[in-house]
């Protein structure tokens, strides 16, 4: 039943937004009020430990939606203004066309897939796209190609390395669950997510419903100025600006891993790293190197970031709805009612754990609450299994990502950032991560071949 019940407010979501052309925030709001109700009428809600009743459903859902903005509000609204002053300052345009001139307007989605390998390799996908998307947007504009074209290839790609490799957080926390190598699980994960992400990145663009998809850029997220070579910053400052966040951020990643433990170094190394830190950091100092080209005036400055940040409103407002869903499904004990499901099922290990993951992620829509769930199910019967654990880490990590849908916040991001409607992003997004979950489980199991246990 409680799957019944998600299936029919995950149809609800679809009609309130498509038939009826309700904003997404209201209509998440809606539905997770709907859900809560359910569980208060049979007796599934819990809220804080406890049996709860209608009272807590306004809780849950402030909760939920607090929990989200939490991590990421900061992200994105830091992230926006960087990616508005790289823009006004002429910044992102000097990088897209020394993307074009090394890679060419033909191989312009390489350089999407080698710029968020790079990045994304450390990141969480919801700070590298934040930081990349200005460039893809600028790509957009002086190529001429479709902003699918362009931009899609950097999501597929982002998703890859956040599903697959530590130090991102679903990987890495099921590595000690299981205990896994992290070192082990990386590499074993490279040789999936490379050939998996890459294939999927040039593949999904030149899809018959993608290419008839054509969004327009959202308003304000990048300048329509076009720059002349004299107007635009050295591509050294351009690229310093822009990698600033990525060094600190994957720099504190990097450290953690290496020399574990607490010291001095470490703190301050880790406080840098954090991604409001270095995002914080990053702005001043593009605002401190970028400011002469935006006009001497702090004024002028100001109102540049200030229309980064105007143009995020609704969007904040949306992943912030999807995060509240998210919180009500899991208060009604739908992650509790499938890891009862499956607990007895007789499978192998790995396809077991990817499968819980699958269904937990459906359900669920966090890929982190659904792999640590998953996790703890299925680690007894890794450890008995005889699989390598690494690989049992790569199975129920690969299995997070499949079918991304609208109680994920991560797809309403793709969603109002690549200005689709509710169809396209499930038509695009949904489909594009159930495929690289598929692709990560058959990589495992082939490695799972000559890997031992």
């Amino acid at each position: 039943m409680p799957l019944v019940i998600v299936a029919l407010a995950v149809v609800l979501l679809v009609v309130l937004m498509t038939r009826l052309k309700l904003n997404g925030f209201v209509a998440l709001l809606l539905v997770s009020g709907l859900v809560g109700l359910w569980a208060v009428i049979t007796g599934n809600l819990t809220y804080e430990g406890e049996s709860a009743g209608l009272e807590a459903i306004p809780a849950l859902i402030e909760d939920g939606l607090g929990g989200q903005l939490s991590s990421t509000l900061i992200v994105i609204g830091l992230g926006a203004m960087i990616g508005r002053v790289l823009g006004d300052a002429g910044a992102a345009q000097r990088i897209a066309l020394s993307l074009t001139r090394a890679f060419g307007e033909r191989g312009v989605q390489w350089a999407m897939i080698v710029t968020s390998v790079i990045i994304g390799g450390t990141m969480f996908y919801e700070v590298a796209f934040i930081i990349i998307v200005p460039v893809a947007f600028t790509l957009v504009r002086t190529t001429g190609k479709r902003l699918l074209w362009i931009a899609l290839p950097m999501s597929i790609t982002l998703s890859t390395m956040h599903s697959f490799l530590p130090p991102h957080p679903g990987p890495t926390a099921v590595a000690g669950l299981y205990g896994a190598s992290i070192g082990t699980t990386l590499l074993l994960g490279l040789l999936i997510a490379l050939p998996a992400g890459a294939l999927i990145a040039m593949t999904w663009p030149r899809l018959p419903f993608v290419r008839k998809l054509d969004p327009s850029i959202p308003v304000g997220l990048v300048s329509d100025k076009e720059f002349a070579e004299e107007e635009m910053p050295s591509l050294g400052l351009s690229v310093t600006i822009a990698m600033i966040p990525v060094v600190l951020i994957a720099g504190g990643a990097v450290y953690e891993l290496l020399a574990p433990g607490e010291s001095t170094l470490g703190a301050i190394v880790t406080f840098i790293g954090e991604p409001t830190v270095a995002l914080l950091l990053s702005l001043v100092l593009a605002t401190w190197a970028l400011g002469p080209r935006l006009g001497h005036s702090l004024v002028e400055v100001a109102s540049s970031m200030g229309g980064g940040a105007k143009a995020m409103a609704m969007i904040i407002l949306v992943v912030g709805a999807g995060g509240s869903f998210k919180e009500v499904l899991t208060a009604a004990g739908v992650g509790d009612y499938i890891a009862g499901l499956v607990g007895d099922w007789s499978v192998n290990p790995l396809v077991l754990a990817w499968l819980i993951a699958v269904i937990l992620r459906i359900a669920l829509g966090s890929a982190t609450v659904a792999v640590s769930t998953a996790a703890g199910i299925a680690a007894p019967l890794v450890a008995a299994g005889g699989v390598s654990p690494e690989l049992a880490v790569l199975a129920t990590a690969c299995g997070s990502i499949a079918v991304s849908h609208v109680n994920d916040p991560g797809f309403w991001l793709f969603k109002e950032y690549f200005n689709l409607d509710l169809t396209d992003a499930i038509k695009t997004r949904t489909s594009y991560t159930t495929v690289l979950a598929i692709l990560g489980l058959g990589g495992v199991l082939l490695l799972s071949l000559v890997v031992p246990a």
